[in-house]
């Protein structure tokens, strides 16, 4: 008779460890299988002028950001600040990859919050940031000068992340 308990019991006794263990991980050190590889190509056209278009092999030889983020995106306001104010040092070009919006939309909130990046380029089926393994925006993404993604950022950057990881690692990669 306890022998028809024991079983179901070392399961339940086994799900509630993973579950514990899962609850103490951080959702936003999901390991990304894209680090150390190279980074997806694109082309897409500019959120300000759509007759320009941009091509990520034209950041080869250069350090760079590129930010994922849609004027839609609450989080996105949350880090537009840090990233102002970061792209105003000049250590690394930003490119902005605005996710499923309307590039009208864009420019709009761009206007509004100031613009970090060097240039936004309109992601309007989302595409690109399916191929870069985009879970959510913001993310940002450290790729290096042969075109390989160093690190990502999943959700807002903080002051700490921008100091602590993002500028140590761009000045690395930049020597």
């Amino acid at each position: 008779m306890k022998a028809k308990f024991v079983i179901p019991l070392a399961l339940f006794l086994v799900l509630v460890v993973f579950l514990g263990i899962g609850l103490r991980l951080n959702p936003r050190e999901v390991p990304s299988p894209l680090i150390g590889k190279p980074a997806p190509q694109f082309q897409l056209t500019d959120v300000h002028d759509p007759s320009k278009v941009f091509s990520s092999h034209d950041m080869l030889g250069k350090v760079w950001l590129l930010n994922v983020y849609a004027s839609w995106c609450e989080s996105c306001r949350d880090e537009h600040p840090l990233l102002v104010a970061f792209s105003g040092k000049r250590l690394v070009p930003i490119v902005g990859l605005d996710y499923k919006d309307k590039p009208e939309d864009a420019r709009k909130w761009l206007d509004q919050m100031g613009n970090p990046y060097d240039l936004s380029v309109s992601d309007l089926d989302g595409r690109v940031g399916i191929n870069y393994g985009v879970y959510g925006v913001p993310e940002t993404y450290v790729i290096d000068k042969s075109g390989i993604i160093r690190d990502k950022i999943i959700g807002p950057v903080t002051t700490k992340s921008l100091d602590e990881r993002v500028i140590p690692l761009v000045k690395e990669l930049s020597q």
